[in-house]
């Protein structure tokens, strides 16, 4: 059912050559059209793969609940060995779209539900579909969920956790009597315990769809649209284009802040979002020539359409990619430094798809790692153990540690898409990330710290001391970040140290507040 690989391939390309090992592949195999929404890095480095999925059993003809899909959840350790997997299912279809860490060290999910009350679901159905949101713990297990809708039909697509500890979700409405055009954009803001605080609906006279939301650090969130709407409803910016990147920015109360447009005559479809230590990164697929305020062409196809602003949205700088036939971007990752003032590196993830001639590589992930500046430094196929039908990557995700990981569907048959998730460690990146020989984050800290060891090691004991020396905790890893529980400790400084099985030692001081 599940199977895990370790190997190695040699990444060769003019003007580089390095070695780049898989550290494991997990493969989660499908009997049906399964489909993979994201993969969410925790803090120590564990894998919360998500999607949406029929349950095996429910293909056989004895069982009572529904054949629909369900929210599909699947959480990996470090080395990539399943500890759970849960499924949350309504009496219809629900769609499971984002994921999210919670500072508790939870998730929160929402998707799309087309169900009401029953199974799963405790609230009933407000309209054709509605936002379904759930928030769980580390195990999986269920604290509260929301249905948020209206007699319209809404579709979830993002969730965040915001400075205050309260929640943006952010969908799409159609033909709302409280919107502008025929499809909106919905964002809802709650508090933590999942109360609703306000609704904000934005867009221009046509069709407008979020495809992205991230937080800011002042506690509000940056909204990414694909618009297909001029002037008019809420929207203040002509479109150029056929389509066009909107990005909306919103303070930490939900309002409107400021919106930008970005596009050519073409259809530009704004894909993924990211912050760098000047301001945000957005970045998608083109098709439109120079003309708009687009300054960079295309070259066959669909191009990546990357684009560089400041904290006010104002353009720094623009790039363009190809990989040949259309180029899809699904995911995007910054490597900060340590000071966060600078960015070091950015790390793009998508697949191509054939249109017209066949390509090689075609449906194959691809990963383009360029500088902080956008200019390309390498890019990679990853096949993975063989080369399958319809590989498609989901997301993309950079680790403090340097390693990449990769998750998207691989058919082995039509309609029957596995799940994929490849694990890498990349040479070159690693060399970047300036390391310490012990890190503890957060810290100080109010509850559970990470211990994040910075050396090569087989074993260690992570050693709790007070400052008097006494030992208070001591557990064993084999992991480079270590949950470790401070609940119980009063208030005052501590020292934590790091014994390896082949003698090397390193301490730091925590403080518990």
């Amino acid at each position: 059912m599940r199977r895990l690989y370790v190997y190695a391939f040699l990444l060769c390309i003019p003007g580089y050559s390095y070695s780049q090992n898989v550290v494991w592949q997990k493969d989660i195999k499908s009997f049906t059209q399964d489909f993979l929404s994201q993969i969410t890095t925790t803090i120590d480095q564990q894998y919360l793969i998500t999607g949406s999925s029929i349950q095996s059993n429910k293909l056989s003809a004895e069982s009572k609940q529904n054949n629909g899909y369900d929210f599909h959840l699947v959480k990996l350790n470090q080395q990539g060995e399943e500890l759970w997997e849960k499924y949350f299912s309504g009496q219809n279809h629900d769609f499971l779209s984002a994921a999210v860490n919670t500072q508790d060290g939870g998730f929160i999910i929402s998707g799309t539900s087309f169900s009401s009350k029953g199974l799963d679901k405790k609230e009933n159905a407000k309209g054709g579909s509605d936002f379904w949101l759930i928030r769980i713990n580390e195990f999986g297990d269920e604290l509260w969920q929301k249905t948020i809708g209206s007699s319209s039909d809404e579709e979830a697509r993002a969730i965040i956790q915001t400075t205050d500890m309260g929640f943006f979700v952010a969908g799409n409405v159609q033909n709302s009597s409280k919107g502008y055009g025929s499809k909106d954009v919905l964002v809802v803001r709650l508090d933590k315990s999942g109360k609703e605080l306000s609704q904000l609906i934005v867009g221009g006279k046509g069709l407008d769809e979020v495809e992205k939301m991230i937080p800011t650090k002042d506690g509000g969130a940056l909204l990414g649209v694909y618009s297909r709407s001029n002037v008019g409803g809420s929207k203040k910016t002509e479109n150029f284009g056929e389509g066009d990147y909107w990005i909306i920015k919103l303070n930490k109360e939900g309002k409107v802040e400021w919106e930008k447009n970005f596009g050519g005559k073409g259809d530009d479809h704004l894909r993924t979002l990211a912050l760098t230590s000047t301001g945000y990164l957005i970045g998608g697929e083109s098709r439109s020539e120079r003309s708009g305020n687009k300054t960079v062409g295309i070259e066959e196809g669909t191009d990546l359409w990357l684009i560089s602003l400041n904290k006010r949205g104002e353009e720094i700088w623009q790039k363009s990619y190809n990989f040949k036939n259309r180029d899809v971007l699904m995911g995007m990752s910054v490597l900060h430094a340590s000071d966060d003032k600078s960015s070091k590196g950015i790390l793009l993830g998508g697949y191509t798809q054939a249109e017209g001639r066949i390509e090689t590589d075609d449906e194959t992930f691809w990963m383009l790692y360029l500088d902080q500046n956008g200019n390309e430094q390498w890019r990679k196929h990853v096949k993975g153990e063989s080369r399958k039908r319809e590989e498609r990557l989901s997301d993309i995700k950079l680790n403090r540690d340097g390693s990449i990981v990769l998750a998207g569907t691989s058919a082995e048959e039509l309609g029957k898409e596995n799940w994929k998730i490849v694990k890498l460690e990349d040479k070159q990146i690693d060399q970047l990330f300036e390391k310490q020989d012990i890190k503890i984050y957060p810290n100080p800290v109010s509850e559970y710290a990470y211990v994040e060891i910075g050396f090569d090691f087989k074993e260690a004991d992570i050693i709790l001391y007070d400052m008097g020396g006494r030992q208070l905790q001591s557990l064993k890893t084999k992991n480079k970040v270590t949950k470790i529980n401070t609940q119980n400790l009063i208030q005052g400084a501590y020292l934590v140290t790091v014994k390896t099985s082949d003698d090397k030692t390193a301490s730091a001081k925590l403080i518990k507040k």
